[in-house]
């Protein structure tokens, strides 16, 4: 990058103390791109083995909506409807620690199921899924909070 001359910061005093040029500026930009699009595709690798449950065995995706919005195609047959992953938004502390919706509180309803904990027994309890893959299922979850 070059330094800008006194005659151009006096033509553009809006710009930045450096001038850069324009091929310099895109390969910036295309550089900074590639980084944030490699961290967000290079997920963990629990969060990758929950989302493959939450769309196979477990069959959340159902009711929850691939994007876990609570707009699943059995959405519309179900009252209560299904709780939006993505709002974040959880209601139940199932170990009583003062905090709704914690990883414990996750596996805990998704392990006994809702009603277990005054909720909806529509979310029936999947204890058949096994651990390891239930809390990479709540590791998916929580990367659904928008």
């Amino acid at each position: 990058m070059k330094r800008c001359s006194v005659s151009e910061k006096a033509k553009a005093p809006r710009l930045s103390q450096f001038c850069v040029s324009l091929p310099a500026a895109l390969i910036i930009v295309i550089i900074l791109s590639q980084i944030s699009y490699r961290s967000a595709s290079a997920q963990d690798p629990a969060v990758e083995k929950g989302k493959a449950v939450y769309n196979g065995i477990g069959a959340c995706a159902s009711c929850h909506g691939p994007e876990g919005k609570g707009d699943g195609v059995a959405a519309a047959a179900l009252m209560p409807k299904p709780r939006s992953f993505a709002s974040g938004d959880f209601v139940y502390d199932t170990d009583g620690d003062g905090k709704k919706g914690s990883e414990a509180d996750l596996l805990n309803i998704i392990t006994n199921g809702a009603q277990k904990y005054n909720g909806s027994p529509l979310m029936v309890g999947r204890p058949d899924i096994p651990e390891e893959d239930r809390k990479a299922l709540v590791k998916f979850i929580e990367s659904l909070k928008k």
